[in-house]
């Protein structure tokens, strides 16, 4: 039987999908990147295009690179922008692929959270989306070699969140990573508030404060707070802009953030 692989379906959308390129504007991006030395656990990157949101999703990244031979399982949860649907879903392709390559699913780890009531297997919910795929190359580019255990977020409550995470949580060999951008379509002052105070519910672990118009992953976010709560972690915000500070007009921005957990 022949694997099963994802292939890239945003490539030449939100990044690069010549593979000598999309390697290039990576690299330009982690080396621009301000330096932090936080270890992270746990990781919030934002997914739209590179041109926009490549320089803040860098920030947290770059972080990566001090323990880029360590991490070998990558957790990667995302919201549904396409397929309404109830709990998360997991994908039984055996690799999802990119321009620089393909990422091997873990299916061991896929097999132990499907027992749970809130995931299911849906295809359709991966198949066109970005918020996941968007952060591969990312990964790819920052540490040697790992797997992923991909799960797309549809209507999932913040305490069945957590305990999809508590079961994957593992040691130093597993980061946690959540792809959310923040306020959609605000003029550039008002999404810098709006953005600025999910921010500090973010840092308080406050997920009771986020609702869906101040973060499109405002699901697995409030998911990973409710367990970073639980486990007396700490937060730091990296980087706080959004499309006007990077490649698009003031009128109406979409706001990034870039958070690392430990």
């Amino acid at each position: 039987m022949s694997d099963s692989i994802r292939k890239p379906a945003v490539a030449g959308m939100f990044y690069p999908d010549d593979p000598t390129q999309l390697q290039d504007m990576i690299q330009k991006l982690l080396q621009e990147a301000k330096v932090i030395t936080t270890i992270p656990k746990a990781l919030i990157a934002p997914h739209a295009g590179y041109i926009y949101s490549g320089p803040i999703a860098a920030t947290v990244y770059a972080t990566l690179r001090q323990i880029r031979d360590k991490i070998t399982c990558i957790i990667l949860l995302g919201p549904s922008h396409r397929v309404p649907f109830y709990g998360l879903s997991v994908s039984q392709a055996d690799y999802f692929a990119t321009p620089l390559g393909k990422v091997p699913l873990d299916k061991e780890i896929i097999n132990k959270i499907s027992i749970l009531p809130q995931v299911k297997t849906l295809e359709q919910a991966h198949s066109l989306e970005h918020s996941l795929e968007v952060q591969l190359p990312f990964l790819q580019k920052t540490l040697v070699d790992f797997s992923l255990v991909p799960l797309v977020v549809g209507d999932a409550s913040p305490k069945e969140v957590a305990e999809v995470l508590e079961i994957v949580w593992g040691g130093e060999e597993t980061l946690i990573v959540i792809s959310s951008d923040l306020s959609h379509y605000h003029d550039y002052e008002t999404a810098k508030r709006i953005d600025k105070q999910t921010s500090d519910a973010i840092e308080q672990l406050e997920f009771e404060k986020i609702h869906y118009d101040q973060a499109c992953g405002r699901n697995p976010i409030n998911g990973l707070l409710y367990l970073a709560r639980k486990k007396s972690m700490q937060v730091q915000t990296v980087d706080l802009r959004n499309s006007g500070d990077t490649a698009g007009m003031k009128n109406q921005v979409v706001g990034y953030g870039a958070y690392v957990f430990n």
